[in-house]
């Protein structure tokens, strides 16, 4: 074991899961554990589920599953070793390193942090040099005040190949890690590392903690791209993070205001609107809007006004729903984005625009309109036909109603039309999503597409019993000293690769009792182990996990072992005799 049973027992008992979870998902009580909305996937019911006696968690909607440790690693992209330092660190434990240790551990992620902040003050510092004074009042001539470039660490990346590289191999930082950090890049012709940003001026991009990960470069004059971001790193992963976030996520109204650029972003601060934020160069994602919704109650959007921006406000507004924000649209007139309009109009006008924001729904309403002509039957049958596809999404059947209302004013149709309508879209989508369940559940079940299990479609009953006895061993580990079953269990009784694996740990692992699943994480990666607590979890809801039940089990994977007789061998048959059984579960 590279690290003792022991030091992870203390490590979980110093930090509480609940805690933990508690910054990033809103929990509460059911019964003796905690439930809340999945971080990890869209939904409105909650399907996550902390169990604080057991110290660890399961979301029965994605599968995802695991301890403290394995949340960390999921919630921040990190591996095992990094998940363990950083809880560690959180509590004032050493973490114990031998030498197997310090070779698994393969991210230092604290100096890619101190490298980002050297890089961040050399930048700074170079905005600020007398010899580059062109860059400091191209960027002051855009508005922005002293104080807010020191505030936002905004800085400056001159021409040269390498002014940066060497400055960070000067403060002792190697080649590779400058380029793993995307300050640098390695030129195709020559082989030789340059510097990634020049004749940019650069934004730092923080995490909560207030540590520098990542920086988005927008280009001096012209030249493509106009804005350069840092790809993902060791410490950074762009589908996950958000500009200004750090700043923005303790305003006392539980509102934000998102953004589609950097200069947007710091002229709302600037101006007083100390919420708003930016993804960082791509279109909104699932990840950055569950993010949203731990931070705010309320998203304004506010996207430049030209197509390409109501387009993606258009996602926004889908992603943003979905997870239980109430979404409001800015509509920026007279101006192309929000940093034009500030300059031009000030802070109380914007102040305006917040406050005659309108709701998602009415916004997607208004654009619908706006396209045909009330005069026209056939571009008022479109009209009708688009609002009843959009009402048809609407959650609520009050605002269903309301807005049943407004289009029926607007149109002049008989509103039980246009209810009738919305219920038939309804029950086709229904319908649809129901027999998209379905496939889905056959494909899981017949373990197609089934990254940890991938051998399972071959030998399908075979892998249910092995998972059967792996969920009552990972229960009941003291069954593994059973002269009966110990005789019997052995690596070849397995046919599956994966459950062959946790097998093999959980004998190396199980020596000292109780057992503890957390001594399985540093072996596998946090979707393996939410699998493995899937296999624990199916068990728990049967009432008979006896030693006669995991005996049967085990001497049935020996036969099968040892006749080399599969239980569904992947003919043809067996796999139209699966689907048969599992549509006939669904009736």
């Amino acid at each position: 074991m590279a690290l003792p049973q022991a030091f992870l027992q203390e490590l979980k008992a110093r930090c509480n899961i609940e805690d933990i979870i508690s910054q990033h998902v809103q929990l509460k009580r059911a019964g003796s554990n905690l439930v809340g909305c999945c971080p990890f996937h869209s939904e409105r019911t909650p399907s996550f589920t902390v169990f604080t006696g057991r110290e660890n968690f399961y979301c029965f909607g994605c599968g995802a599953g695991g301890d403290v440790i394995t949340f960390v690693m999921k919630m921040q992209n990190v591996d095992y070793i990094t998940a363990v330092t950083y809880l560690a660190d959180r509590v004032g434990l050493k973490v114990p390193e031998d030498n197997f240790f310090r070779q698994e551990k393969k991210v230092d992620r604290n100096r890619f942090f101190e490298m980002n902040k050297c890089a961040a003050k050399f930048f700074h510092n170079a905005l600020m040099a007398p010899e580059n004074r062109e860059a400091y009042e191209y960027i002051t001539g855009r508005g922005l005040t002293p104080l807010t470039l020191r505030r936002f660490g905004i800085g400056y990346a001159d021409d040269s190949q390498d002014s940066l590289k060497g400055y960070l191999m000067s403060q002792g930082y190697s080649k590779e890690e400058i380029r793993e950090g995307f300050l640098a890049g390695v030129s195709q012709k020559t082989g030789k590392l340059f510097d990634m940003f020049r004749n940019r001026i650069i934004f730092p991009i923080f995490d909560l903690s207030g540590n520098v990960i990542a920086f988005g470069g927008r280009i001096i004059g012209n030249g493509e791209p106009k804005y350069l971001n840092s790809s993902d790193t060791p410490v950074f992963k762009k589908s996950r993070n958000l500009y200004a976030l750090e700043r923005a996520k303790n305003n006392p109204e539980s509102t934000l205001i998102l953004c589609e650029g950097y200069m947007d972003v710091v002229a709302l601060h600037q101006a007083g609107f100390t919420n708003a934020v930016a993804t960082l160069g791509t279109a909104i994602t699932p990840d950055q809007a569950r993010i949203m919704s731990r931070y705010a109650s309320t998203v304004y959007i506010s996207y430049d006004s030209d197509n390409a921006g109501q387009r993606a406000a258009k996602k926004a507004i889908d992603l943003l729903t979905q997870v239980g924000i109430n979404v409001k649209v800015i509509r920026v007139e007279d101006a192309k984005d929000p940093d034009e309009y500030i300059k031009k109009f000030g802070k109380s006008s914007f102040e305006k625009l917040l406050a005659k924001s309108n709701g998602h729904i009415d916004y997607t309403l208004s654009n619908i309109e706006a396209k045909y002509s009330m005069a026209i039957p056939e571009e008022k049958l479109r009209y009708v036909q688009e609002c009843c596809d959009m009402l048809a999404k609407i959650y609520s059947s009050v605002e269903r109603e309301i807005y049943i209302q407004k289009i029926c004013e607007k149109s002049g149709v008989d509103p039980s039309v246009i209810r009738n309508e919305v219920e038939k879209k309804q029950k086709k989508a229904k319908h649809s999503a129901e027999k998209e369940r379905i496939k889905t559940d056959i494909q899981r079940e017949i373990g197609w597409g089934d990254r940890i299990m991938a051998d399972s479609s071959k030998n399908l009953a075979t892998a249910k019993k092995e998972e059967n006895l792996l969920g009552i061993l990972l229960m009941r580990a003291e069954y593994l000293k059973d002269e009966r079953l110990s005789a019997i269990l052995c690596e070849k009784i397995f046919q599956c690769e994966f459950t062959k694996r946790v097998y093999t740990r959980l004998i190396e692992t199980a020596d000292t009792l109780p057992f503890d699943l957390s001594l399985l994480g540093e072996y596998f990666d946090p979707d393996e182990m939410g699998r493995i607590m899937k296999f624990v979890m199916n068990r728990e809801r049967l009432e008979n996990n006896s030693i006669e039940v995991a005996l049967e089990l085990a001497r049935a994977l020996e036969k099968i072992a040892s006749e080399t007789v599969e239980d569904g061998d992947g003919s043809d048959d067996s796999f139209l005799k699966s689907l048969e059984k599992i549509k006939q579960s669904k009736k």
